[in-house]
């Protein structure tokens, strides 16, 4: 329900919870090795995703894979902008994944309708003040470093307890400067500066971070950690990124369920099938809540009914 999910100012309320394409329109994505790098390709892919139930389409033009470089900020402006003016102008809902608040401004002022920034506005001082002058939604992540050595700080005595302090330190930080809270999504930031048991405890304890008050997005799409669970043993070679769709959509099926406001993902059908799927069950809930539920007693094991019908 979106009473659960939450709202964002800004954007539609889909009633559910919604499914964010990705474009990489980078040479080095770890997903799909730089496949939409073309900006004719890129639009084309992220037209295709809308077709295959994404609700909106997140576009980036630096790869944030763990060990990745910077790109400078005319290549990425150069990447970007084109594709997201195109998507925009076809009528989609589209997100900029950046970390540059120049490359926000611009791709807000080319039809961007949210600013995706991974690193929760503390790479780029400008990108807070930004945002809240530009009055669109804004994407703050967990986040502790640069790709380029995030891995090293992979540290937690209680990762879900430190992701949510720093969560709320970023959160603070935001509103302080001016970005209205209602425009503010959450995203607990699985892979960065996370191993795999990190990512499954998120995951896990999701609740705990919807008490943070806004919508949640998660984006597991791909990442090390299925690859960790799919391998199905230590020592094992996980698969490569373009086998852990199935896991990605097991993964958007448990969140949505859990109440995540979105998921970010880069094959959608699966998801979009997976997330509509939680909702039906939502639906069956409310009206067994309603009418009645059907259950087995655990000490006797026969079945029983409760309520009224």
């Amino acid at each position: 329900m979106s009473t659960l999910r939450g709202r964002v100012a800004g954007l539609p309320d889909w009633d559910r919870c919604a499914v964010m394409g990705v474009v990489n329109v980078t040479p080095d994505s770890f997903s799909d090795g730089g496949e939409w790098f073309d900006t004719e390709l890129a639009v084309k892919h992220g037209l295709d995703l809308v077709a295959q139930g994404a609700d909106m389409v997140d576009v980036g033009g630096e790869s944030t894979r763990p060990g990745a470089p910077r790109v400078d900020e005319a290549e990425e402006l150069r990447r970007v902008v084109p594709v997201v003016r195109e998507l925009a102008s076809a009528g989609v809902v589209v997100s900029v994944d950046t970390m540059r608040a120049a490359v926000a401004a611009r791709a807000v002022e080319a039809g961007a309708r949210l600013v995706n920034d991974v690193s929760g506005g503390l790479a780029d001082p400008a990108m807070v003040p930004t945002v809240a002058a530009h009055h669109v939604p804004f994407v703050v992540m967990h986040w502790r470093g640069q790709s380029i050595d995030m891995n090293n700080r992979a540290v937690y005595a209680d990762v879900v307890g430190e992701v949510v302090d720093e969560l709320t330190v970023s959160l603070e930080r935001a509103v302080a400067g001016g970005v209205d809270p209602e425009r503010i999504i959450v995203d607990p930031g699985l892979g960065f500066a996370k191993e795999a048991p990190h990512d499954l405890a998120l995951i896990a304890q999701l609740n705990r971070l919807r008490a943070l008050g806004r919508p949640l997005l998660v984006a597991a799409s791909r990442k090390r950690f299925l690859g960790r669970v799919l391998a199905g043993g230590e020592g094992a070679a996980p698969p490569p990124a373009r086998e852990r769709d199935a896991a990605t959509a097991a993964v958007s099926a448990i969140v949505a369920r859990e109440g995540a406001w979105a998921v970010r993902v880069h094959e959608v059908r699966a998801s979009a099938d997976a997330v509509r799927v939680a909702r039906a069950v939502e639906d069956a809930a409310g009206a067994a809540g309603d009418a009645g539920t059907f259950g087995v007693d655990r000490v006797g094991g026969t079945a029983t009914t409760t309520g009224t019908k």
